[in-house]
């Protein structure tokens, strides 16, 4: 197959014309520009807010909602990430921010704001976004969907027929599971799980025992949907959907019988879900963090959501009891559990209204029933999803653990998927009497629960298993495999920049190598050493990797492209990343830029550099590539390097370049080079779905396009190039 796809926008980097070109665009490349020495690159005003970045990526993500060039479900979906996305934030970011206020550890970051001039200014662009989130969805997208026969009933469009019809559901299938919690001494303010779906209620009159506290508590259980399909019989055109909390509304005096209730409101609060284990006295990890998992449910409250006629004595009585201040209330014009919507996806089948379905690539050499061991001794495979596919990576754990020749089998586990085919294969090759190692990382995010139950798994199955370093998340990609080939041992190495996740290898993009390169390999073996053993630094030869070499070696391949620009070189860096917030990192990349070397950074996320700065980073320029994949792969480019392509599973974070295993490989085959080179050249150039970062911290849309014109953006180039089977609209 040919990758160098669109060739009058994707001439090599590499090349001498390509050199040329860079040289009469960008003058500073061939030449040192005369720089002001007395800069100091640490200055804060050279700095942008993390957490502020942060927002401004999941605004990017909104705005897909509003994209018409997206299908409607899909617009929807990318709303309902926007809630998700907003849910973590809070959970984590703004509650470690809340923290450092309650220990009064108030410090400034590189960007020179304090937390709570952060968390200020957090509360009050989030309260915009969602002003702006549910117009879209009350203006555009429920019109829309109506105009599709896809419509959410509420109360005041209700029939007699639906009327009667939800009392009936409501007696048979939620009354039964409430239960209703009045106020008073002996039933004091419940504690509400995280993120659930509550109602407060004011009531008139006495019970039977005589009690007017005059307010109660409706929790609804997790157990009932929050989206409910009205049955054809009852509403039969199209597809017709009532939402859990107007089946309560509508029926909550049913609850009270005998009472009246004044005011009904929905609301919801949102806790710290950071969870925090001290590596002091920990001698069972999983113990410990099975102790954490539940504390996740009931940690302080971040953020309270109320539904948006909720009056202030409600709102005052809740934001005193779970110790909020006005500032943290959010008032919303809609279900305050919006993303519990995602259901709508399996409860109608629409597909015109959603991405056209696609099949990933297989490369010739890897295609079903061929042995991955001799493709991969041929040539090093190299894989992009999901436009190719993740298969081949399951698949040659399963034949590693059928053939006889294979003796260990080593693999990091970051996340992987709920029926994970790797942990079955890794289990069965336990038991054919391979020697298994697994890494697994209990404290992945939100997989914490999952993890555990795998490694019951494959230590049932005789695996060792081992939970990395105390202090170090192990993020790094790895498969290594031994093999008995002609009386001798043979390494073979799968790495990636992302997990070992079948789910999401359809949705994220990220790299994968199959190599059986004997340095390469080495090294792998050198890190799995570091991780499972004990023993000084082992130095591996062309792996970077973190917390010890990673952050060096990206701080001297920087440099080199430094010195090379003043020596006149054509000189150039281009990373792809998630988030770049290490100001260590950064500040070498405007010392480089100083000196003339043109920077291209593709930063999906966060990023704390300010491109642009008049003698200090005017050669640098900052794309997000925002789209129907999430970008998550990892790659850097040093033109002037030994080995010039890195993948990597690390961002340019202080987490990921000091706190966490990592590692960053280089691409040693020169094809495949290229090929990533002209990938990311089509990030870099792509109008239809990028944004430019400008240097007061805002996105500039690259869309360039008239409302009728047509053209691909950088994913959908990728799909025509890479996968088979697909069928992507031309708009």
């Amino acid at each position: 197959m040919d990758f160098l796809v669109s060739e009058n926008r994707m001439s090599s980097i590499a090349s001498e014309d390509r050199k040329a070109s860079m040289e009469q665009e960008h003058p500073s490349v061939s030449a040192c520009p005369e720089v002001p020495q007395d800069i100091d690159l640490s200055d804060s005003r050279f700095y942008l807010n993390r957490e502020l970045s942060y927002l401004q990526f999941n605004l990017r993500v909104l705005d897909q909602a509003r994209n018409i060039r997206h299908p409607l479900l899909e617009r929807l979906m990318f709303l309902l990430i926007f809630s998700s996305n907003l849910d973590e934030f809070y959970e984590i970011r703004v509650s470690g921010l809340k923290k450092q206020l309650g220990f009064g550890r108030q410090r400034p970051g590189p960007d020179g704001k304090y937390p709570q001039e952060v968390l200020s200014e957090i509360h009050a662009q989030v309260r915009l976004a969602l002003q702006e989130q549910y117009r879209i969805l009350n203006e555009d997208l429920l019109p829309a969907l109506a105009d599709e026969n896809i419509r959410f009933l509420y109360r005041h469009e209700w029939s007699d027929n639906l009327l009667e019809w939800s009392l009936e559901y409501f007696r048979n299938e939620v009354l039964p599971v409430i239960s209703p919690l009045g106020l008073d001494p002996a039933h004091p303010f419940p504690r509400l799980v995280n993120k659930s779906l509550n109602f407060i209620l004011s009531l008139e009159g006495k019970d039977a025992f005589g009690r007017d506290s005059g307010l109660a508590i409706v929790p609804a259980p997790r157990a009932l949907p929050r989206l409910i399909k009205v049955p054809a019989h009852i509403t039969p055109d199209g597809d017709n959907f009532i939402f859990l909390s107007s089946i309560i509304h509508a029926h909550v005096e049913e609850f009270f019988p005998g009472m009246k209730v004044k005011e009904c409101h929905q609301f919801r609060v949102t806790r710290n879900s950071d969870l925090e284990m001290s590596n002091v006295e920990v001698e069972d990890v999983a113990s410990a963090l099975q102790g954490e998992l539940h504390m996740r449910r009931f940690g302080a409250a971040a953020k309270l959501e109320v539904g948006a006629g909720c009056p202030a004595e409600l709102t005052d009585f809740l934001l005193e009891r779970f110790n909020l201040t006005e500032e943290e209330l959010f008032r919303l014009d809609g279900p305050v559990n919006l993303q519990r919507l995602v259901a709508l996806n399996s409860m109608v089948h629409r597909p015109e209204l959603q991405f056209p379905p696609f099949s990933p690539g297989l490369p010739p050499a890897l295609e079903e029933n061929n042995c991955i061991f001799s493709a991969v001794t041929r040539e090093d495979q190299l894989l992009l999803h999901p436009y190719q596919s993740f298969v081949p990576v399951i698949d040659w754990v399963r034949q590693a653990a059928r053939d006889s020749g294979v003796i260990s089998i080593k693999q990091t586990l970051y996340r992987t998927n709920e029926s994970s085919e790797l942990v079955e294969a890794l289990a069965e090759a336990a038991r054919n009497g391979k020697e298994v190692t697994v890494v697994i990382e209990l404290r992945a995010r939100f997989d914490e629960e999952e993890n555990i139950q795998f490694a019951s798994i494959l230590q049932e199955a005789g695996a060792v298993v081992v939970y990395g370093v105390m202090g170090y998340k192990t993020h790094a990609k790895m498969v290594l495999i031994v093999r008995r080939e002609n009386g001798r041992l043979k390494r073979y190495a799968h790495l990636g920049t992302g997990n070992y996740h079948r789910k999401n290898s359809l949705l994220y993009t990220d790299y994968s190598l199959l190599t059986c390169d004997e340095a390469l390999c080495a090294d792998v073996h050198k890190v799995f050493q570091q991780i499972t053993g004990m023993g000084k630094k082992i130095a591996p030869e062309l792996i970077l990797n973190a917390p010890f070499k990673l952050m060096k070696g990206l701080i001297q391949l920087i440099q080199h492209e430094k010195a090379a620009a003043r020596e006149g070189k054509a000189a150039r860096i281009i990373a792809k990343v998630n988030a770049l917030t290490d100001p260590v990192i950064i500040q070498e990349l405007y010392s480089a830029s100083q000196a003339g070397v043109r920077i291209d950074l593709i930063v999906r996320g966060i990023c704390c550099l300010k491109p642009g700065v008049p003698n200090v980073s005017e050669n640098i320029r900052v794309v997000s590539t925002i789209g129907r994949f999430l970008e998550h792969s990892r790659v850097y480019y040093f033109a002037n390097a030994q080995h010039p392509l890195y993948c990597s599973s690390a961002d340019w974070m202080e987490r990921n370049l000091q706190r966490r295993i990592e590692i960053a490989f280089p691409i040693l085959k020169k094809k495949w080079v290229q090929r990533i080179l002209s990938e990311m050249e089509m990030h870099i150039q792509d109008l239809n779905q990028s944004w430019e970062l400008q240097s007061d911290g805002s996105y500039l849309k690259l869309d360039q396009l008239d409302a009728g014109e047509t053209a691909d953006g950088v994913q959908n180039l990728l799909l025509n190039a890479l996968a088979t089977h697909a069928t992507v609209p031309r708009r």
